[in-house]
């Protein structure tokens, strides 16, 4: 049934001249994949598939090689943000219909794995490993409404990243279907070239249809008590689940910053203290030194209502100031003073630490509240019509050499008004990341996320028209390139061969021989716009000089 389908579609999508324009129903689907949160790029497909299994990702793949010009894009939740999953004129696979079943693997070793498919939130998966196994996955995206497969196809970082690697680090084994329509089970020991391929591959060499994920104890508090009334738990919900969650715990922290010098140095130190010594999450942002509510320090107390002091900050702070952003996680039940343990080892690494006394901000929260923080600023922005509106973001990686100029250059410079939006900036460590996988990264050790991620209100009335926004974007990655900035575009959106050879680098042939490999059609994520589909594309790309 699904082939006949796939057939079906992939003939209507050829042109044929003889035939009479045809008028096709506007289907809300194609409507829907035909746009991205981005809200930048609109590129209608021929159609949109929901496969049921990773063999109709397979069959929708070969009808696509049977024709001359038919592509296929795989569609997570749709938070690409220059039309990365798109297919003009192809076809979109909607990740999000595969069945979610979930399960848990225990292997000879011990060791536990949550097998889940490429379709899944991170979200999901978070809530099925904690309240039915105690378990979760080390490493997380700041937002967990993405899917495990979007993620896995790009990098994944937050601010464990630091200490547990990306998500592309923290994946045992994956199930993939090619460019030629086969399914695979790749890992670090069978066929390493594809998972290692897929890995931040931006969707070129296969789809994700399943991940093994390792899984290890969800952080806990001493405390194991069920609730004052039993009657009070949640409907549909084990009382056993309830008791769990009350347990997980985290203590947050934030501190500001007036000098970049001491938050930079402050965040390198603690991104690279030895396990024993260090936080479980590290981020930060910079923000206004204003009361603007969407730029300013009114983005910076936890929890939300507690006052932000001004008046603390020294005489000559300048226009943009820096939230350090830190969080331990209680680990296991051991004892009554448990929790005096945690906020005795907080206070210890606090101390060290260069910040504007007065200016710090803490609270103890459960663990899955504490990965889920995010989605309050979705609710927020659902409600004030900025979810709806265009999303100029701008991710970048900077070398520590360079991200001192980049702060004056930029941040002090050119963003000294703030992005209506978050504006991320806190170190990683490259040696947490696989050289295998296809992730290009700055030189050097330590390198940083920077996010400009704008929330947008239509123009009129609420903010500048998006085309200017964009042109700044291009204006600060046309200034991280004069000036001969470290960097490399994260979720990067090029439109030529010779940008995304400079993004990859010596990476660059390797890139290309595995495409030739796994999807010599050029079949795949045509939306990332590195290969035209036809059969000499990759051929053509070979001769690209680095």
């Amino acid at each position: 049934m699904m082939l006949a389908y796939m057939d079906h579609a992939a003939a209507a999508a050829e042109p044929d001249a003889s035939a009479e324009p045809a008028v096709a129903a506007v289907d809300a689907a194609e409507f829907a994949a035909a746009m991205d949160f981005g809200g930048l790029v609109s590129a209608r497909p021929a159609a949109v598939v929901r496969p049921a299994s990773s063999d109709d990702v397979a069959s929708a793949i070969r009808a696509a090689a049977r024709t001359a010009h038919l592509t296929v894009a795989a569609r997570g939740n749709g938070h690409s943000v220059a039309g990365q999953a798109m297919a003009r004129g192809g076809l979109v696979l909607d990740m999000r219909a595969l069945p979610r079943r979930m399960q848990l693997v225990v292997a000879p070793s011990g060791e536990k794995f949550a097998d889940v498919p490429g379709g899944a939130l991170w979200e999901e998966v978070l809530h099925w490993a904690v309240s039915k196994h105690g378990l979760a996955p080390a490493s997380w995206t700041d937002y967990l409404r993405l899917t495990v497969g979007g993620t896995l196809s790009n990098g994944g970082v937050s601010g464990q990243s630091f200490r547990y690697g990306p998500q592309v680090s923290n994946v045992a084994q994956l199930e993939v279907v090619t460019g030629d329509g086969e399914c695979h089970v790749c890992s670090r020991s069978a066929d390493p070239d594809l998972f290692f391929a897929v890995l931040g591959g931006l969707g070129q060499f296969g789809v994700i249809t399943r991940a093994r994920i390792p899984l290890s104890p969800a952080p806990q508090t001493v405390s194991t008590t069920p609730p004052p009334n039993r009657n009070e738990r949640r409907p549909n919900r084990p009382a056993a689940a309830d008791r769990r969650e009350l347990a997980l715990q985290v203590r947050w922290t934030r501190v500001v910053y007036a000098s970049f010098a001491d938050y930079a140095a402050d965040a390198e130190w603690l991104v690279t203290r030895p396990p024993h010594e260090a936080f479980d999450y590290v981020e930060g942002f910079a923000f206004v030194r204003s009361d603007d509510p969407v730029n300013g320090w009114p983005t910076v107390p936890i929890p939300d209502g507690a006052h932000f002091d001004a008046s603390l900050l020294p005489a000559n702070a300048g226009p943009v100031l820096y939230c350090l952003e830190v969080a331990l996680y209680q680990r296991g039940g051991g004892g009554d003073g448990g929790g005096d343990d945690m906020d005795k080892r907080v206070g210890e690494m606090m101390r060290q630490l260069k910040y504007v006394r007065g200016l710090e901000f803490a609270a103890g929260v459960g663990y899955v509240d504490f990965l889920s923080r995010v989605n309050r600023v979705e609710d927020e922005a659902r409600r004030n019509g900025s979810w709806a509106a265009p999303h100029p973001w701008l991710n970048l990686f900077i070398s520590s050499r360079d991200i001192a100029a980049f702060d004056r250059a930029v941040l002090n410079g050119m963003l000294a008004d703030g992005v209506d939006g978050p504006m991320l900036i806190y170190p990683m460590l490259k040696s947490k990341w696989d050289p295998a996988t296809s992730v290009a990264l700055p030189d050097g050790e330590i390198f940083y996320l920077v996010a400009l991620l704008r929330f947008c209100r239509p123009y009129p009335g609420g903010g500048p028209p998006v085309d200017e926004l964009v042109a700044q974007n291009n204006a600060i990655i046309d200034a991280c390139r004069s000036n001969g900035y470290d960097y490399k575009i994260y979720f990067p959106s090029y439109h030529a061969q010779s940008d995304w050879s400079r993004h990859f680098g010596a990476k660059w042939s390797r890139f290309v021989d595995r495409k030739a490999r796994y999807d010599p059609l050029a079949i795949l994520a045509p939306g990332q716009n590195i290969f035209a589909r036809t059969p000499s594309s990759v051929a053509a790309a070979a001769a690209v000089i680095v």
